[in-house]
């Protein structure tokens, strides 16, 4: 087992947004050994099948290109290429630990012909407009203090009538469920997270990013005020995680 630190990292409402994403990008770099092991375990695999039902969701019918913003180890570029087998994928990410990770995986895989992982940044996202038939991002965008300008970049490179796409966790709506995931994210998920990372700071930090993030309706918001239509939203696992879909105007919906 790795060694753990006694690291600690400000509540998110206490930091400018500068700060913020200096704090992710090293958060990200230290967790990525037990990223993969972590969110399985953590979330009882649920994970798993959130992604796919991302992967099932996606509609290709121009470039037949995928991308994967903020893509971390690579799974849900993975899931998209293993769901959509005429496809290729891009990922990216701005963590360098994280960009091999992925591409370690991929090439593991079998799938270094379909899928390429690059560094890349959410907010100047180095692709010419209208690339891609669908963009998508899991779990990133909380990270992203700037989610206007992320959401309007993915906007950008989507083919017009394509799709945007953003699976996210949020705190849970459902009365009933809101103590016991209260409880989850404060007490049980930091306690796991001491026993298997050399960063638990990092799972503290991931309950905070969760409280604050904004409730499905409010992110349908967001999407809408980026320039997207057609928004759909898709609850998963009693609205622990939810699955949000825009459309890019000025094409045939798909």
């Amino acid at each position: 087992m790795d060694k753990t630190d006694d690291r600690k990292y400000p509540q998110i409402k206490e930091i400018t947004d500068a700060e913020r994403v200096g704090m992710v990008k090293e958060i990200f770099s230290t967790i990525t050994g037990k990223y993969d092991f972590l969110n399985r375990f953590l979330s009882l695999r649920r994970d798993v099948a959130w992604r796919n039902f991302a992967a099932k969701k996606m509609r290709f019918f121009q470039t037949n290109r995928y991308l994967d913003v903020a893509c971390g180890t690579g799974d849900l570029s993975v899931a998209a290429a293993l769901k959509n087998p005429q496809i290729s994928v891009t990922g990216i990410d701005f963590v360098p630990e994280m960009v091999a990770a992925a591409a370690g995986k991929v090439q593991k895989k079998n799938l270094s012909g379909r899928i390429d992982i690059l560094p890349g940044d959410a907010l100047q996202l180095p692709f010419e407009d209208n690339r891609f038939d669908v963009t998508g991002i899991a779990f990133g965008i909380r990270n992203i203090p700037d989610r206007g300008r992320a959401l309007s970049e993915m906007l950008r490179v989507t083919v017009p009538g394509g799709q945007v796409m953003v699976l996210e966790m949020t705190f849970v709506q459902n009365r009933f469920f809101r103590l016991i995931y209260y409880a989850y994210l404060h007490f049980l998920l930091p306690a796991f997270a001491k026993l298997f990372s050399k960063n638990p700071a990092a799972y503290h930090y991931l309950a905070d990013s969760i409280m604050n993030f904004p409730s499905p309706d409010q992110f349908v918001n967001i999407l809408e005020d980026a320039g997207m239509v057609d928004v759909e939203k898709h609850s998963l696992t009693f609205g622990i995680a939810w699955l949000h879909i825009g459309r890019k105007a000025n094409g045939e919906k798909v």
